[in-house]
């Protein structure tokens, strides 16, 4: 039960309080890659419709899985770093191990476990919101209209790239969580080394998320 409570809370910690800024960025994501789109199809030849597949197919395999995971590193794994550095330096992770407690177990899992339950979600919930931001645009702007972004969106909708978008998210929130706990586990020092700790966190997962990225992409769709 010990290991449930703080898997829970590591949920809230790392996907709740993540809402916010995922809400946002995927909104306006959405409403300027269509704005952009509709700008670059200028072409009398081309339907409107396909600016929607467009936003669709970009959403589904590239911004909401990667562009958010960029920014999951920054926020999730610099607060993932910070707190188990200041747990290190502070000696509570010696406390924990001196009292014969696995303090890799007790204190990294439910971040992992946390960060793999949780990123997924937000995941799903920005492709939606891009969607919808690029529907807003498109009917606030009178790029396309509304009923043409939708017949769009279901246009010779491929289920697999759902399927690779999860892919991705999991193996992102894994990443990132990973990282972000080794480098501060392992962090040695005092206060200045935190910092340092917390943005070698965010650098190491982001480029670790590009790799995989392009590995993922080359494996399932090349």
């Amino acid at each position: 039960m010990t290991y449930v409570k703080l898997t829970i809370d590591e949920c809230i910690k790392l996907g709740y309080n993540s809402l916010f800024i995922v809400t946002i960025v995927s909104v306006f994501i959405g409403a300027v890659t269509t704005i952009q789109t509709a700008y670059n199809l200028v072409s009398p030849f081309i339907p409107s419709y396909v600016i929607s597949v467009v936003v669709r197919d970009m959403t589904l395999l590239e911004l909401s899985p990667t562009i958010i995971a960029i920014i999951y590193a920054g926020k999730v794994g610099s607060n993932i770093a910070s707190e188990l550095g200041t747990m290190r330096i502070t000696e509570q992770i010696d406390a924990l191990e001196v009292m014969g407690i696995n303090a890799t177990s007790y204190l990294v899992l439910p971040k992992i476990i946390g960060s793999l339950i949780m990123y997924p979600m937000l995941v799903i919930l920005s492709m939606f919101l891009t969607l919808y931001g690029g529907y807003l645009a498109g009917s606030i702007s009178g790029v396309i209209s509304s009923t043409d972004y939708l017949y769009g969106l279901r246009y010779e909708f491929i289920e697999f790239n759902v399927t690779f978008a999860m892919i991705k998210a999991i193996v992102f929130s894994f990443l990132v969580a990973s990282i972000s706990s080794y480098k501060g586990f392992f962090t040695t020092g005092g206060a200045l080394e935190v910092g340092q700790s917390s943005t070698a966190a965010v650098t190491s997962s982001c480029i670790a998320i590009l790799c995989a990225d392009y590995g993922l992409a080359q494996l399932l769709l090349g």
